[in-house]
C-alpha cells in the first residue's frame, strides 16, 4: 500500500523524517512512537497534504502530492481538531463530501450513513462545539470513511477518549479491516496499538527504528536479557533447579514466593521450563514476563 525510499522531511533546522525506507502492506498497521517522532509528518505526506523534502513515496502505486484521484481513495482523520464549531455534525460531514465532488443529495445520504456507523446519530443535529472529546473523535472518523476509501489514515484517534469509547473505537477500526480496507493508525500509547494490530512501525526522532510483526520485533532484542517471574510456594528449590539450566543467565528472589529469572534465550527457556517445574514438583501460582510485550520492545529500541 505504501512504499518509501530515503524519505526526508525537514522544517528549517528541524528534521521530522530522516532517511525513511519502508514498505507497508494491507490490513491494519500501527505507527508507534512518542510525540515528535515523525508519525504525523509521515501521514501528512502520505495523504498529499505536504510534499516531502526529498526521497520518493508512492501510496497505492501513485504519488499522492496534488493527486485528486488519490484523495478520493484515501481517508484521513487528523490528530488535532479542525472543525467549524458552529456547524452540526451532519453539516460538517456533508460539507466534506461535497468537497469531494458529491451531489448535495448523495452527500447528505453518505454523511448520515457514516455518522450512524460511528454511533453519533443522536447528536448529528447538534453543533460540534457541544461535542465531547470522544464524540469529536468519532466525527473525524466519520468524515474520513464517508466517501468509502480503501485506505484510511487515523492520527491518534483514541487520544482523550474514556475507556468505554476507546474499546468501541478499537472495534470500529477493526471492522474497517474486515471490510477489506487498509488502516494506518498512529499512537504514542503502547497498549492501544497492541490492541489493534500485530503489524508495527516504530519511529523515534524521525528515524524508522523497527518494522514488522510484534513477535519479529521481539526477536530483534532476544540478546537483551529477558525476565521471567515465577510465583511458587517452593522458590528456593525452583531456583536451584533453574541454576543448572544453560539458558539461564541470572536468578534472584523477588519477595518470599517469587523467582525472577533472566535469560538471553527465551524460546529455549520457555520450552524447558515445564519439565523443570514437573521435576521439582512446584505448584505455579503465577507465571509472567514484564519483557514479553510491546512496551519492552519499544523501550529497548528507542533507548539502546
Amino acid at each position: 500500500m505504501i512504499r518509501t525510499e530515503h524519505l526526508n522531511q525537514w522544517y528549517g533546522n528541524v528534521i521530522a523524517l530522516n532517511d525513511v525506507t519502508l514498505d507497508v502492506g494491507t490490513g491494519i498497521t500501527g505507527l508507534l512512537g512518542p510525540n515528535g517522532a515523525g508519525k504525523t509528518s509521515f501521514m501528512r505526506i502520505c495523504v498529499g497534504l505536504m510534499r516531502a523534502s526529498s526521497g520518493t513515496l508512492t501510496v497505492q502505486g501513485e504519488d499522492p502530492w496534488r493527486n485528486v484521484a488519490h484523495n478520493l481513495r484515501t481517508g484521513y482523520a487528523a490528530e488535532h481538531d479542525g472543525f467549524y464549531e458552529w456547524m452540526t455534525g451532519l453539516s460538517f460531514v456533508t460539507w466534506m463530501l461535497r468537497l469531494r465532488g458529491r451531489s448535495t443529495k448523495d452527500a447528505i445520504e453518505g454523511a448520515r450513513r457514516a455518522i450512524e456507523r460511528v454511533r453519533l446519530s443522536d447528536a448529528m443535529d447538534r453543533e460540534v462545539g457541544t461535542y465531547s472529546r470522544g464524540m469529536r473523535q468519532r466525527l473525524k472518523i466519520a468524515q474520513a470513511v464517508a466517501h468509502d476509501p480503501k485506505l484510511l489514515f487515523l492520527d491518534e484517534p483514541l487520544t482523550g477518549t474514556d475507556p468505554l469509547v476507546r474499546v468501541e473505537l478499537i472495534e470500529l477500526i477493526r471492522s474497517f479491516e474486515r471490510e477489506g480496507r487498509s488502516v494506518i493508525v498512529s499512537s504514542h500509547v503502547l497498549h492501544e496499538i497492541e490492541a489493534l494490530t500485530s503489524s508495527i512501525v516504530v519511529f523515534h526522532r524521525g528515524r524508522l527504528v523497527a518494522h514488522g510483526h510484534i513477535h519479529a520485533l521481539r526477536a530483534l532484542i532476544d540478546h537483551h536479557p529477558h525476565q521471567v517471574r515465577v510465583r511458587t510456594s517452593r522458590p528456593r528449590e525452583l531456583a536451584a533447579a533453574l541454576a543448572r539450566d544453560e539458558s539461564v543467565a541470572d536468578i534472584e528472589f523477588a519477595g518470599e514466593r517469587e523467582v525472577a529469572v533472566r535469560t538471553r534465550r527465551p524460546d529455549e527457556f520457555y520450552a524447558r521450563l515445564p519439565k523443570v517445574l514437573l521435576d521439582v514438583g512446584c505448584d505455579v501460582e503465577e507465571l509472567s514476563s514484564p519483557d514479553d510485550n510491546l512496551e519492552a520492545v519499544f523501550r529497548y529500541l528507542t533507548e539502546r
